[in-house]
């Protein structure tokens, strides 16, 4: 099954800002019974558009066969430190150099990344057709190396909430992402893990 990858804008200008809503307005991240990511669909339905519109970061929707929207996710751009101890291997490292100078004095890099600040499939779809998070991360990186061809640069930065599933799927093969820093919410106290990894 091929997915069709489209900016959110570009759906707006096909079909119209209402019948936009109207098709994320079954969009789910209930990932389990009762269990919910709030956020994500909310970014998705309310904001995503007006983000958009503004530059301020653009949402694809990923499209099945069937004209389910099967994901999307949202990119922007996002300077970042990363502490030199975080990074292990001296492939990494070399990789690193690449992109960011090494500051001696506060052993840390400094970074411009590409940004998946959201992420998810839709569960509304019945499982046995749902795209994988894997095929889903797979799509985003695909856009993200066409805007690398475009403008350069080389590390994808992205925070998880600290679940140990979730960091499994990120820190796992395919996707390798590296954590590397961890912050609080201000707003509810929530732990974040902040990873990154090489396109």
């Amino acid at each position: 099954m091929k997915n069709n990858i489209i900016p959110i804008m570009d759906m707006v200008k096909l079909v119209g800002e209402d019948s936009v809503k109207e098709i994320l307005s079954d969009f789910s991240c209930e990932y389990a019974e009762g269990k919910r990511n709030e956020e994500v669909e909310f970014f998705l339905q309310k904001s995503a558009i007006d983000f958009s519109k503004r530059k301020l970061s653009i949402t694809y929707l990923v499209m099945d066969d069937d004209g389910r929207v099967a994901g999307y996710f949202t990119l922007t751009h996002k300077p970042i430190t990363v502490p030199a101890d975080s990074i292990k291997s001296n492939a990494g490292k070399r990789k690193m150099q690449r992109y960011a100078m090494l500051d001696e004095a506060n052993k840390s890099y400094s970074v411009s990344t590409f940004l998946i600040a959201q992420f998810s499939k839709n569960y509304s779809i019945p499982s046995d057709e749902r795209i994988s998070g894997d095929g889903l991360m797979e799509d985003a990186l695909s856009v993200i190396e066409e805007i690398q061809q475009l403008i350069g640069g080389g590390v994808v930065f992205l925070e998880s909430e600290e679940n140990q599933n979730l960091l499994n799927f990120y820190t796992g093969e395919p996707n390798s992402y590296i954590p590397f820093w961890e912050r609080y919410s201000e707003k509810d106290g929530k732990k974040y893990i902040q990873l990154m990894r090489f396109v």
